[in-house]
Parts: C-alpha cells; sequence; structure tokens
C-alpha cells in the first residue's frame, strides 16, 4: 500500500470512528500531503524513519514556519503513525523520539532610557504646576511618584498599589516588600524616587480622609487602594502626554524597563534576579536576549563594515 492510500485510510477512520470535521480532515490532509511531498524521494512518509522526520522539521524552520505551526505538523504526524502501529502496518511510531519544537518565548516589551526619562520628566512637570489644586493636584503627585517607584524599583504593579503607608516614613534607600509566593526582598529607592515619594506623602497626611488606611497610595475600593487598572490607565494617558503611544507603555513595560537598563548598564543577572523577585534565573534570562537585540541593533546600524 502506498503512503498516498495510507493517507486515506487514515482520514477515513477520523472521519467515521472519531467524526473529525471538514476541516480537521482538510488539515490533516494537507499536514501529511506536505510531509509526502517531502519524502517523495525517499521512502515515502507512511515509511519515513525519525532521522527524515527530524530532516522534515528542519525543512519547515528552513521554510519559515513557526515552532507553534512545525508542533502541529508533528502532532498530525503522530496521530498517523499511531494509526499505521494499530492497523499493523508499521512495527514503530517515529515519533516517540522526536521532541516537538520549542515555542520561542516573546521578548518583553521596553522602553529606551530616553522615552522613560521624557516619561518621567513629563510626570514631574505636571506634578509641581502651581496652578494645579484639590484632586488634580493630588492625581498629578500621586502619578509621579508611582512612575518613580514603578522605574527605581522593577516591582510588580500588583505589589506597587498594594504597598503600605509605613515603606515611605523611613529614611532608608532600601524598602521591603513582599513578592509572589510570600517572599520578601529588598528594593533601592532612587532620590527621585524618595523626592516624588515625600511629595506625595505630605499631601497624603494632610489629607483626614486617610488617616485610617494603611497603603501608601489609597482609595475609596473595597480593596482599600489604587486598582491596577486605574494606574494603567492613568499611565497611559501620562505616557500620550509626554509623546509616546498608549500602546508602548504599561505598568509592567516600567518593570521590564527596569531590569534591561540595570543589565545594559553592567548590572549582574544574579542581582536583577533578587530585585525582580523571580524564583527561577531562567525567567530573568530573557532580558539577555533583549540585551542581545540592542546590542545587534546598534552593530548593525553604526558599524562601517555593516551591511
Amino acid at each position: 500500500m502506498t503512503s498516498a492510500l495510507r493517507i486515506e485510510s487514515f482520514l477515513e477512520m477520523m472521519s467515521t470512528e472519531r467524526g473529525a470535521s471538514d476541516n480537521t480532515l482538510a488539515a490533516y490532509r494537507r499536514d501529511l500531503d506536505d510531509a509526502q511531498q517531502f519524502a517523495a524521494h525517499r521512502s515515502g512518509v507512511a515509511a519515513a524513519s525519525a532521522a527524515d522526520l527530524r530532516d522534515y522539521l528542519e525543512d519547515l524552520a528552513i521554510r519559515g514556519f513557526s515552532a507553534s505551526s512545525q508542533a502541529r505538523r508533528l502532532s498530525a504526524l503522530r496521530q498517523f503513525y499511531k494509526f499505521l502501529y494499530a492497523e499493523g502496518l508499521r512495527t514503530d511510531d517515529p515519533t516517540a523520539t522526536i521532541d516537538a519544537p520549542r515555542k520561542s518565548r516573546p521578548l518583553p516589551k521596553s522602553m529606551g532610557e530616553t522615552v522613560v526619562e521624557r516619561l518621567l520628566a513629563r510626570a514631574a512637570l505636571e506634578a509641581a504646576q502651581p496652578e494645579r489644586s484639590g484632586a488634580a493636584r493630588a492625581g498629578c503627585l500621586r502619578l509621579h511618584a508611582m512612575a518613580e517607584l514603578l522605574y527605581a524599583t522593577g516591582l510588580r504593579v500588583s505589589e506597587l498599589v498594594q504597598l503600605p503607608l509605613t515603606i515611605a516614613l523611613r529614611p532608608e534607600r532600601f524598602f521591603m516588600v513582599r513578592g509572589k509566593g510570600g517572599k520578601d526582598r529588598l528594593v533601592p529607592l532612587s532620590p527621585e524616587a524618595r523626592d516624588a515619594l515625600k511629595a506625595w506623602v505630605d499631601l497624603r497626611e494632610a489629607d483626614p480622609a486617610w488617616t485610617d488606611n494603611r497603603f501608601l497610595f489609597p482609595a475609596r475600593s473595597r480593596e482599600g487602594h489604587v486598582a491596577r487598572q486605574v494606574l494603567a490607565r492613568e499611565l497611559k494617558a501620562l505616557g500620550t502626554r509626554a509623546g509616546i503611544k498608549a500602546a508602548d507603555l504599561s505598568p509592567h513595560v516600567l518593570r521590564h524597563a527596569f531590569a534591561s537598563h540595570l543589565l545594559q548598564n553592567g548590572a549582574d543577572l544574579r542581582a536583577v534576579q533578587q530585585l525582580l523577585g523571580h524564583a527561577d534565573i531562567s525567567t530573568t534570562q530573557i532580558y539577555t536576549h533583549v540585551l542581545d537585540k540592542t546590542l545587534s541593533e546598534l552593530v548593525s546600524n553604526h558599524h562601517p563594515l555593516a551591511d
């Protein structure tokens, strides 16, 4: 029986026994026909070896197929060989020793140092405007303090909005924050962040409405603190006023910028891991790819012998 006939038998089984839809059958046919076309000059897809299939996956990568598309093709082949084995048409499964292509982790979205400086400068400018008063001034001082803290500490947004007031009442350059899994870690405060924080706390303490609220950034909500969504919305609006696209900015982007800029300026990866509160250093290593990309672009754009 030729490979083409075995593919037809497999598709018939999928239709009659598994009740596969027309779209599913068409997808299986497309994937198996492509594999057959690659293996036709060898022994055909039905008799392909594990080495043949590895060559096929490599060919898919050369043709520009993503890791997820390669994994889908491999999944179709697994089902096909499982059928052949069950029918006694093969004595082995050549996909058994083949791992699915690993999907690459997307690079975290970050911002350049000059863009962050522009954002923070805009926040400082709005916080310092003397004509603002009441709720408008409070909102500007609060947003300035939150933006400076995000970039100075690399806090997760959930950690930032739940900070207790007590961390701002001490003069230390570091403070303790409780992160994921209930683990405590020290994070730094830049001079700019301390100044912005002091201006906000002075205003906050002058408002009797917040006397009994334990959060640094209180709000009239069930939780008692500013919501993450509120901060994200205000940060995007601030970015727009600073000439930054709203889609390019979020609290998480400032956390990524904190990590990326530390590494770009020579910080140790282990130190950055501790500052971010990552349990596994492999999570932190994604930022080395951001650095690699930055350095590659630097060479490509500025080296005299670059293409």
